[in-house]
């Protein structure tokens, strides 16, 4: 099947929007249409090089999308051809140790979100000259049309907009779980916040549909603090303006705040410092957003961890189980308690992707979402999705 996808040949180059072909889905796996693909952080690190050396190109991006069943391939049975469903980054088998311990977020089948084919070593999108492609966390989002894993898909129902519900495939979990289930926030806790992209909004809603008191959210953009404040912040701090930590002690009387959360795109060690320098005794740290490889170290202090009995511990997709929270996530938004439509700032086409990652640098964004426009009629000669073509 043919599909317009956008395409990462190199570090250092933009996204190349091009036809490719994609092959059928083979066992295990399904052949879905996209509605609507989020525009995260985590693709961009592919752009500029700095996430891994290990990342294969060329490579189709994304990772957070929604979409509907086109085709199913041998022993598929969670999903049938019509249904609509999200597509989450990090499969979970159900099996391995990690699943049967409750921590789908570490199952071991997302061990090869960025070595390129499908999980049996094979590929299954080509461009126009037969150059095999990779697949970012086997799912290649930025495909209108594309192959994942049954273990990556979760049915979602019918009458929820697939072009608003994409980015509950990353950003939600991510940093709602953050707050939630990480940082185990309870009612009447401070709660600090590192970095307020689409990560670090929804660690802010997470902090306050939990109850905290106090809900610091810390940036150096204004607009982003703005918004912050319309998801549930109490406090905002400009970083290049005031210390975050001495603010932060100021609002806490000195004592500290009871929960940190770092969701900064590039977490430096001096970040991990901040998170752990603004918690009182026996407060926690937790961090979400990614590291470059080359730091290998945190600013942390020995001798406070232990004295203070502090902790500083890491979180991968927010500690979501991939199925349970997921459903508890959409079932949290039904009732009018978590935010997800106002998370996108501004819808894209595929050919405008690279002014969408601009706008991300630029601060004008919490969440660009990238619309394939058959799902919303915003291209009114988008074909729909071949399960409903006469």
């Amino acid at each position: 099947m043919k599909s317009r996808a956008a395409v990462l040949y190199g570090a250092g180059q933009e996204f190349k929007v091009e036809e490719i072909e994609v092959d059928d889905p083979k066992e295990g796996e399904v052949l879905l249409h996209l509605a609507a693909t989020g525009l995260c952080h985590s693709d961009y690190h592919m752009v500029t090089g700095e996430w891994s050396e290990n990342i294969y190109y060329p490579m189709v991006g994304g990772h957070e999308g929604a979409g509907i069943v086109e085709k199913i391939g041998p022993g598929v049975t969670r999903v049938k051809p019509g249904d609509h469903v999200l597509l989450t980054f990090m499969p979970a088998c159900g099996r391995c140790r990690f699943c049967s311990m409750g921590q789908s977020f570490i199952c071991d089948r997302g061990a090869g979100l960025i070595a390129g084919p499908q999980m049996d070593g094979t590929f299954r999108m080509h461009n126009q000259g037969g150059q095999e492609l990779g697949q970012f966390c086997h799912i290649s989002t930025f495909s209108e049309w594309t192959v994942a894993p049954e273990e990556s898909i979760v049915p979602i129902p019918e009458d929820f907009d697939l072009e608003k519900l994409c980015v509950v495939g990353c950003c939600v979990p991510t940093g709602f779980g953050s707050a939630v289930n990480s940082a185990d926030v309870q009612p009447g806790e401070t709660v600090v916040i590192f970095g307020i992209g689409g990560v670090g909004i929804n660690a802010v809603q997470g902090a306050a549909v939990n109850g905290a008191s106090q809900v610091v959210a810390v940036d150096l953009v204004d607009f982003k603090l703005e918004m912050a404040e319309e998801f549930g912040a109490t406090h905002t701090i400009n970083a290049n303006q005031q210390d975050p930590v001495e603010r932060v002690l100021e609002l806490t009387n000195g004592v500290g705040a009871d929960k940190s959360i770092v969701t900064i795109d590039n977490v430096r060690p001096e970040h991990v410092g901040w998170a752990f320098r603004s918690i009182r005794k026996g407060g926690r740290a937790v961090i979400t957003g990614i590291a470059r490889d080359e730091f290998t170290h945190i600013d942390v202090s020995p001798q406070e961890l232990t004295m203070y009995a502090k902790e500083v511990i890491g979180t991968f997709y927010g500690h979501s189980t991939v199925y349970a929270d997921l459903a508890r996530y959409l079932d949290l938004y039904r009732a009018g308690k978590v935010k997800v439509d106002e998370l996108t700032t501004r819808t894209y086409t595929l050919d405008e992707i690279n002014q969408g990652y601009q706008d991300m640098l630029d601060g004008k964004n919490i969440r660009g979402v990238v619309s394939y426009g058959w799902a919303t009629g915003h291209d009114a000669e988008a074909a729909p999705p071949a399960t409903t073509r006469a």
